[in-house]
């Protein structure tokens, strides 16, 4: 077993040094490659991230008559609070909008109106951006309701948005994973294909399939994992040093988890590349 292992690093580092020029252009494609597969994934977690934070903050209002009576209020607030679509409503009397509408209008607009004057509100967050639909749907022709007011346009677009980002992103990894499967295979084969005739005497002096293809998978292994080890210091440079907006910025544990995954596809890549790339020189 001893002098097995030894044999296999020895091929290893042979085989690594023999076709430098190669490896390092295997391994600075499998470091470019994951490195855009590790900003992709990054780039879909901060987008789900941003559109969750969105959903929470999308905002439903219904404005109640100013001359709405107060059995026309606590029939709607029951309604509100027995749907479960709706995640929390909070009740802003006409004095709170009157001093809300102070802030946001110009005082020529503000001075002519009174408390009297004003609606009453229920500002209501939906369990998701499309419930806003239902809820305007529902209250807009209750007695007692002004009118209904959700971002509907921007509720649209936002989701519409997020959806294409993601799915960019993920054909984006998809891409890049394949070209970086590619390349490691087509390395490892000119490495083979170079020394087919050397692969064909052991195989005919009796040495095993797995006796030839472990140091070959482990030249990949290595070329994955020092691929895999660069693409993780770019991906973690890229989300120490580039500025994002605070919906869009992740924490540590998602960075662990990208680097994670960057980890084992190079080295899941890189073996299975030299293994599907030696099976055809076997063959004796």
């Amino acid at each position: 077993m001893r002098v097995y292992f030894r044999y296999a690093i020895k091929e290893t580092l042979s085989n690594l040094w023999r076709n430098r020029m190669m490896t390092i252009a295997a391994v600075l494609t499998v470091a470019v490659s994951l490195s855009l597969v590790g900003s992709a994934l990054l780039l879909k977690q901060s987008a789900a991230q941003a559109s969750a934070r969105w959903q929470q903050g999308t905002r439903v209002t219904v404005w109640m008559e100013p001359t709405a009576s107060q059995n026309e209020i606590s029939s709607v607030q029951t309604q509100l609070a027995s749907m479960p679509i709706v995640k929390s409503c909070a009740f802003y009397t006409q004095a709170q909008d009157y001093a809300e509408a102070k802030q946001l209008l110009p005082q020529s607009e503000w001075s002519v109106l009174t408390v009297a004057q004003m609606p009453s509100s229920f500002r209501c967050v939906p369990t998701v951006p499309a419930n806003a639909f239902v809820v305007e749907s529902t209250f807009k022709n209750q007695p007692g309701v002004y009118s209904v007011t959700a971002p509907e346009q921007q509720i649209r677009e936002m989701n519409h948005a997020i959806r294409i980002i993601q799915i960019v992103f993920l054909a984006l990894a998809g891409v890049l994973l394949l070209s970086a499967t590619v390349l490691i295979l087509n390395t490892i084969r000119m490495a083979i294909f170079s020394r087919r005739r050397e692969v064909s005497v052991m195989k005919l002096v009796g040495a095993t399939n797995w006796f030839i293809r472990i140091p070959y998978i482990t030249e990949g292994f290595i070329q994955g994992l020092l691929g895999s080890v660069v693409a993780i210091l770019a991906v973690t440079a890229l989300h120490t040093w580039y500025p994002l907006h605070n919906e869009f910025q992740l924490d540590t544990n998602a960075l662990i988890g990208t680097n994670a995954v960057v980890l084992i596809v190079g080295v899941v890549i890189g073996s299975v590349g030299s293994a599907i790339a030696i099976r055809r020189f076997l063959d004796v």
